[in-house]
């Protein structure tokens, strides 16, 4: 009669211990890490505060007393900022232009970013690299170029004073063309993420693969949307080079177009010996603030979209 035979438990080898860094070295590193973002965060909250409050006082207190509060806060500044400074103006021509310009990037982004991510196909990592390639061309090597090109639109019958210079849809074309490259680089690592099992699921239950990506894919990857979403509004808001190349009206009877960052810098040059310090400080506020309004709402999002690539 035989037995089994069990081998004797054996204990487990002691693992030598690591030395642990002593804690006065993460007290160090925390102090100067923390002391860096104070910082960073008051070289970047400071100025935007003064130029706020700057847009409430006169010209006289702007000069005299630059860092004192306003002895009576002027927001008469603002409404002569907006209709005698053609801010009204420029900021519907920066509202149609970013309302083009970020809805056709985040469709054409999204889709591009999504068959790549999720097909493959002969040439898909070639036009994937071609996206990223597109991130390393700096923007000052395409400018003549593109002036050539856009004012070779404007020559097109019927529709070539629509997408010539100076036109809303040109630059929009631009605008989109230069964020692309970010947003497909930015959603395909996204879209890597999502589990397959659901988009399996869904194919199975009968889903076309416009209906997968619509009402499956896109809902999941909202966090990664928003995210490059700002990143696309707060990019396009700021643009000045592009719209100053491109928005040059070609005769005298051609509608400005103007964007507000354009648009601020010549109603400084045009206020010339004449400066109207508490409208321009004005303006500036109306320009920025938007912005941030946007970032305060959706920090959170932008925040989990961040990281959501590299928490799953």
């Amino acid at each position: 009669m035989t037995q089994l035979v069990t081998a004797a438990p054996t204990a487990p080898e002691e693992q030598p211990e690591q030395a642990k860094p002593p804690r006065g070295q993460f007290g160090v590193v925390n102090f100067f890490s923390q002391g860096f973002l104070l910082l960073w965060a008051a070289m970047v909250v400071l100025p935007l505060l003064w130029a706020v409050m700057s847009s409430f006082k006169t010209d006289s207190e702007i000069l005299s007393s630059p860092w004192s509060l306003p002895a009576t806060p002027r927001f008469d500044n603002f409404a002569r900022a907006w209709s005698t400074g053609h801010i009204g103006t420029f900021f519907l021509n920066t509202v149609i232009v970013l309302a083009g310009g970020v809805t056709i990037t985040m469709v054409v982004g999204s889709m591009a970013a999504y068959v790549l991510a999720r097909y493959s196909f002969p040439g898909n990592r070639i036009i994937y690299y071609a996206f990223v390639a597109g991130l390393t061309l700096p923007i000052f090597l395409a400018l003549v170029p593109l002036f050539k090109i856009v004012g070779n639109l404007g020559n097109i019958p019927v529709i070539g004073p629509y997408l010539g210079l100076n036109s809303y849809a040109g630059l929009i074309l631009v605008y989109v063309a230069f964020s692309l490259p970010f947003t497909v680089f930015f959603l395909h690592s996204f879209f890597r993420t999502l589990p397959t099992e659901i988009a399996e699921a869904g194919l199975l239950d009968g889903a076309s693969h416009t209906t997968l990506f619509a009402k499956v894919m896109l809902p999941m990857a909202r966090p990664g949307l928003i995210s490059i979403g700002i990143f696309n509004v707060i990019g396009q808001w700021n643009q000045y080079l592009l719209p100053l190349v491109l928005l040059q009206p070609q005769s005298s009877f051609d509608t400005d177009h103007s964007v507000l960052a354009e648009g601020l810098l010549n109603l400084a040059v045009a206020q010339g010996y004449k400066s109207d310090w508490s409208g321009l400080f004005a303006g500036m506020t109306i320009a920025m603030l938007p912005m941030l309004v946007v970032y305060v709402i959706f920090q959170r999002q932008v925040q989990a979209g961040l990281t959501a690539g590299t928490l799953k």
